[in-house]
């Protein structure tokens, strides 16, 4: 879903001196420095930009950042859930497996039938959003999501014109780049996982794709122990999942 452009050496200056920069103001709930997406409404010219992780169909957020903060008003919160699944672009991330693409409502619909949506009439519109661009970061990204879960940046316009191509190659260029930036971030937020060096010598194994038997087998101990070995290593990390574990354990493997 992305088309060749040409990003200006402007542009490639300011990403790097965006991503580069190191920054102290970290919620403690999660996501990244606000500093960090109050840039990136400069860069990537919008009304407001939220940065959020969640659970798929939106049922569940484990953090959720938004630059300004938006005054929802009469708007129904619950119509994004209700609407979700039908939407195209919301849902595609899901149906697809596919975290890479940044897409538009407009990969998906035309003017007429993006206006006819229930996601549109009942939530954006009403919330004073016309246009809208969206990225995905890997799945299991940071220690503050779960299994399963999203995490996702989305830049909002109201009326005007439509985010451009080349607003989605400067934020296909700077995904890799952000993933790092909230890697970094969840890292400094939680510091140094408390495991012991049988922990650590599991985990490894673990990251190169060894199974419970294999790593029973190389540990010369039962794969009870492998399992239970996990467990606490799971309860220690805050995470419920193998890939999950690994992520928070070696933050830099984690894939883009």
């Amino acid at each position: 879903m992305t088309a060749p452009v040409t990003v200006s050496e402007r542009d490639l200056r300011t990403l790097l001196g965006l991503v580069g920069d190191d920054r102290s103001d970290l919620s403690a709930e999660g996501g990244l420095p606000e500093s960090l997406l109050i840039e990136l409404t400069g860069l990537v010219r919008c009304d407001s930009v939220s940065f959020f992780g969640a659970s798929p169909g939106l049922q569940e957020f484990s953090f959720m950042q938004e630059v300004p903060p938006v005054d929802v008003g009469d708007v129904d919160e619950q119509a994004v859930v209700l609407h979700y699944w039908d939407c195209q672009q919301c849902s595609y991330p899901e149906r697809s497996g596919d975290l890479r693409s940044v897409t538009k409502p407009s990969d998906f619909y035309s003017v007429r039938q993006w206006h006819s949506t229930g996601m549109y009439c009942d939530y954006f519109r009403p919330g004073g959003v016309e246009h809208l661009i969206m990225l995905c970061l890997p799945e299991g990204t940071g220690s503050a999501t779960r299994p399963g879960s999203l995490v996702r940046l989305i830049f909002f316009r109201g009326d005007g014109r439509e985010f451009s191509e080349r607003d989605r190659a400067l934020l296909a260029l700077l995904r890799p780049h952000l993933h790092q930036a909230y890697l970094d971030a969840e890292r400094r937020r939680c510091g140094v996982p408390q495991l012991t060096p049988r922990h650590w010598e599991l985990l490894r194994l673990v990251a190169a794709g060894h199974t419970n038997a294999q790593i029973a087998r190389r540990l010369g101990i039962s794969e009870g122990t492998v399992r239970t070995h996990l467990e606490n290593i799971y309860t220690r990390l805050h995470v419920s999942s193998r890939t999950a574990a690994v992520t928070r354990a070696f933050p830099d493997r984690a894939a883009v």
